[in-house]
């Protein structure tokens, strides 16, 4: 992707992430910047997570929905508790991925699309792991609140035991001073390149700067659905 000279990225990822994506951006040359539509906070429940954590020796598998499913779910482990050797974690992406080796992992115990992967979703994870046996499996799923169940039906129907916990919560952010300053820049016509990441995003976009404001705006979208969200909002151009 590459911006017409003086159009910026508005990087929309909760912001841990987005400040990862802007660098990344700007060591390409790309005049980025974060402007998050998704905050992340704890779930409100940390004794569920502390109870997932015991039946942890009992799980096939744990699949992470994100980075922050990892972030959040390490965060709540229980001093001395480690992790089982016999246990897999499947991520639907790299980031995920990299998360959970940042948490202590190692690729052997790892389990997500192929780097060349047409994109990172349930769908590619599911065509890496659908062919294993799964009858009477006992799966987690480690998710943020709402979400797909898609990948959870698929293991159910193949026979699997599925459990889900939450492990954190997306909220609309607050913005005030220089963050709604820059979010109503961006909003206007030609402001900004959004790059969008969530359909959620595009909720909380529609939610904070108001509907019909996109029919000159260009957002760049990582997946099908999200390019689908962001026609549905009026964005004139998606790619």
């Amino acid at each position: 992707m590459s911006a017409p000279r003086g159009l910026r990225v508005a990087v929309t990822r909760p912001a841990v992430q987005a400040h990862e994506w802007v660098a990344r951006l700007q060591a390409a040359g790309i005049d980025a910047f974060a402007l998050p539509l998704i905050e992340i906070v704890p779930a409100g429940d940390p004794e569920a997570l502390v109870d997932a954590w015991a039946s942890l020796a009992s799980r096939t598998l744990v699949m992470f929905v994100s980075p922050n499913a990892v972030l959040h779910f390490f965060a709540a482990r229980p001093q001395g508790t480690a992790w089982p050797v016999h246990a897999l974690a499947a991520a639907p992406g790299t980031g995920t991925g990299d998360a959970l080796v940042a948490s202590g992992l190692v690729p052997a115990q790892i389990v997500m699309p192929s780097a060349d992967a047409m994109q990172f979703d349930s769908e590619a994870l599911w065509a890496r792991i659908h062919d294993r046996d799964w009858r009477g499996a006992r799966v987690l799923v480690v998710r943020g609140d709402g979400g797909r169940d898609w990948l959870a039906d698929r293991l159910v129907e193949a026979g699997a035991v599925v459990q889900a916990v939450t492990a954190y919560r997306r909220v609309v952010p607050r913005y005030e001073g220089a963050a709604l300053e820059a979010l109503e820049a961006a909003s206007r016509p030609g402001g900004a390149i959004w790059l969008l990441s969530s359909s959620q995003a595009v909720d909380h976009l529609e939610q904070v700067a108001g509907h019909g404001r996109w029919a000159d705006a260009w957002a760049v979208a990582t997946h099908p659905r999200i390019a689908a969200r962001a026609r549905r909002a009026g964005f004139g151009r998606v790619e």
